[in-house]
């Protein structure tokens, strides 16, 4: 009988995020995932979490984790200006690390406002890649795990697409990613102090995360070097024009930040790749990539899915039913998510991140996918800003 490894894990944060790894810790196999403890200053929150997945106990101090010889794992679901520092203390307390999205960004100074406004991007790349050079040899130095916790790359259909890929050896000519909605709940997404930009950095991080390591899974099976050689971008406010009336249904407040974005790359190759974000589009959440190659196409369609659609004519017994992402109703005909941990990567990745700390391995989104997006996103804002092509 085969005896099951047992990994420990601690997660610093119990907001949204921490339900996601939570979903997705769930349903890892041929793992004994012992969840242990769960810290946050918020300790309503905590309970909520330890109540749901099964934490054993509750810390207000992240140190407390830090400090403990039974946890293997730091799941950090922190807000992003901290997930470089407290990575780097957890390596060095000889922690692996799981790290959410994005690695990080830059913030200004405590309590610096309009940020995006008054800051020049040149200055937040360089800022955030001596940041991410600062990681890089903790890394090295350690030899703990850095594992990052980007869901598209995970997601089923890129999985697939990449399983694909690989057996024809295809070349991708051009790809087209996106993730559009109508804004973000949170009430400080506006706010480039508090996210380190706007619909690019919130969600436009997933499907150039997932178009950066396909293509690196092509330069892998072919035997080739794929770089990103240059890059350009527009971004925008399209919100400010809307009257407050005509503002109800949508949830975008950018205050120097962007509610859209799009970034064209031109790899090494010569080949091409479009990531779009949007903060202006109703109807749920938009996620895709599709992908053209020299001999195959793929639309890896992630939500919405047609695999269930309801129809309601009300919302009696769905109060506590999950029908769907960022839809204000239940009501008329809906594209519902079914098995959306799995679909979406939630349950890919923790898999992945699991079996890397009990048999030894790197995992398919480590630390140079997270460094590369970091990059590929600061260096767009700064060919925005100066109207101009950057190139690497």
């Amino acid at each position: 009988m085969k005896i099951e490894k047992t990994v420990v894990v601690g997660t610093i944060g119990a907001g949204y995020a921490a339900a996601l790894h939570g979903n997705g810790y769930e349903k890892v196999t041929g793992i004994n995932v012992r969840l242990k403890t769960i810290c946050d200053v918020q300790t309503a929150l905590a309970e909520k979490i330890l109540n749901r997945y099964g934490y054993e106990q509750i810390e207000t101090d992240y140190h407390k984790l830090l400090e403990d010889p039974e946890i293997d794992v730091i799941d950090i679901v922190l807000p992003p200006f901290l997930h470089v520092p407290v990575a780097i203390e957890a390596m060095r307390a000889g922690k692996h690390v799981i790290c959410e999205k994005p690695l990080t960004g830059f913030f200004g100074e405590k309590g610096q406002e309009n940020v995006g406004n008054t800051v020049p991007k040149s200055v937040m790349y360089e800022t955030c890649l001596a940041e991410m050079d600062e990681l890089k040899k903790v890394v090295a130095e350690t030899g703990k795990k850095f594992m990052y916790a980007e869901n598209f790359v995970y997601a089923t259909p890129v999985q697939k697409a990449a399983e694909i890929l690989r057996a024809k050896k295809s070349k991708i000519l051009f790809m087209k990613g996106e993730e559009s909605l109508k804004g973000s709940s949170s009430p400080v997404a506006g706010k480039w102090n508090r996210t380190g930009g706007g619909t690019l950095t919130r969600t436009g991080t997933h499907p150039l995360g997932g178009m950066l390591w396909l293509k690196a899974q092509e330069a892998a099976a072919r035997g080739e070097e794929i770089t990103v050689k240059d890059i350009t971008c527009d971004v925008g406010n399209a919100t400010f024009c809307l009257t407050e009336e005509e503002h109800q249904h949508i949830a975008a407040r950018p205050e120097d930040v962007e509610d859209y974005g799009v970034i064209s790359i031109t790899f090494s190759d010569g080949t091409k790749a479009l990531c779009i974000a949007s903060d202006t589009v109703l109807g749920g959440t938009k996620n895709y990539i599709e992908v053209f190659a020299n001999n195959a196409a793929l639309n890896c369609n992630i939500t919405p899915t047609d695999i269930l659609n309801t129809y309601f004519l009300d919302e009696d017994g769905l109060d506590d039913v999950y029908i769907s992402e960022m839809l204000p109703k239940k009501l008329g005909w809906n594209k519902a998510f079914v098995n959306d941990e799995i679909i979406r990567g939630y349950m890919g990745e923790m898999q992945d991140f699991m079996e890397c700390v009990a048999y030894d391995r790197e995992p398919a989104s480590g630390f140079d996918l997270a460094y590369d997006i970091t990059r590929v996103m600061y260096a767009a804002y700064q060919a925005a800003e100066e109207g101009k092509k950057f190139v690497f």
